[in-house]
């Protein structure tokens, strides 16, 4: 997905909910730091998306603009209608947002994750494709290992889980 698809997925989106404000919480939301990351940090047709006011509104995204509607079908990427407890995310992770706004959102805003928020949550997320892209993140040092701890200490996860992931920041960057 390239920062324009995801501009044109806040604009739909904004339309079919009448919601001013979104929350974008995936692997696309890397598109509001970064508006032309690496080719292997933006792979995904999705974006994760839900209206800020209004999250239980995220069913009509998914419906109109979902995987295999007719927009996808068309565009060949989609909106995924999600909830704002989807993702695990460090405290004050709202206070961080990144605003994209401009005349292709129809000045509608799309909120961001930062991008270290969005790294603790892949990690927290766990999946067999979440590791990699983080990693990835790190190799172009889009983030740092030093705030990935910190992020990991303001989330809420299990010990096991959390000292598996600080373990992995580790290996990454055994100088911290």
């Amino acid at each position: 997905m390239r920062r324009t698809e995801l501009e044109h997925i806040i604009r739909a989106a904004s339309a079919i909910t009448n919601e001013y404000e979104l929350v974008i919480i995936g692997s696309q939301s890397i598109l509001g730091a970064v508006p032309n990351p690496p080719d292997s940090l933006v792979e995904s047709m999705e974006a994760d998306i839900y209206p800020l006011q209004s999250p239980e509104l995220a069913d009509l995204i998914d419906g109109a603009i979902g995987e295999a509607s007719p927009f996808h079908e068309r565009f060949g990427y989609y909106a995924q209608g999600v909830g704002p407890d989807t993702a695990i995310l460090p405290a004050g992770w709202q206070h961080r947002l990144v605003k994209l706004q401009n005349p292709n959102t129809d000045l509608k805003v799309g909120w961001c994750l930062d991008l270290h928020d969005l790294a603790i949550s892949k990690l927290a997320a766990g999946r067999d494709k979440d590791w990699p892209f983080v990693a990835e993140m790190l190799n172009h040092q889009l983030i740092s290992a030093n705030e990935l701890r910190q992020r990991l200490a303001q989330t809420t996860l299990p010990d096991s889980q959390s000292k598996r992931i600080q373990a992995w920041i580790q290996a990454r960057n055994p100088r911290c």
